[in-house]
């Protein structure tokens, strides 16, 4: 296994909408075990494959309690309720603001031998769930924010960028 470079804001495969994943086979495996490696050594909970520049429809997660596992060709469904909780990514290191989600949902997909998975996502869970979809469709959370937060979010990053503030060093853990 190895730890792949994370694209940040401004690669262009973070806004597209990543393509179905058809071939279930050894470079597949590989590549989820190379974005599991990936995940745990950025302190992550989740990551899409446009995160490490692969455009396919495809994520892995560890809650600490359900992972570390992929879902191929996920498919979200029967949302409820409502959480409003801070997010973080992996690929906008360093900002973290809170972002309304559903409580509860389900998702169903395929694991990388291409068996049908079904799981369901409460809390925390169905954050990484909702939040990885997003990153497959070519969405950020800071998407999700209100226009004066978003605005907040780009003002953060661009001082990052010029070194006029330091990136947010907490110790929970980004998606």
């Amino acid at each position: 296994m190895s730890v792949l470079p994370v694209r940040t804001m401004g690669d262009p495969v973070l806004r597209e909408k990543a393509r179905p994943i058809e071939n279930f086979d050894k470079a597949l495996r590989r590549l989820a075990d190379d974005m599991v490696e990936t995940m745990y050594d950025s302190n992550g909970v989740g990551l899409a494959a446009p995160q490490v520049g692969v455009s396919g429809r495809m994520f892995v997660f560890d809650d600490g309690e359900t992972g570390p596992m992929a879902v191929v060709n996920p498919e979200l469904y029967d949302h409820e309720g409502e959480q409003d909780g801070e997010e973080g990514c992996l690929s906008l290191p360093g900002i973290y603001f809170n972002v309304k989600r559903a409580m509860n949902v389900k998702l169903r997909g395929w694991d990388v031998d291409g068996r049908p998975i079904q799981l369901e996502g409460e809390g925390l869970l169905a954050r990484i769930f909702q939040h990885e979809n997003d990153h497959i469709d070519g969405v950020l959370f800071i998407d999700r924010l209100s226009e004066e937060t978003r605005k907040e979010a780009m003002k953060l990053l661009r001082e990052q960028e010029l070194g006029l503030v330091a990136p947010d060093q907490r110790s929970s853990r980004a998606l």
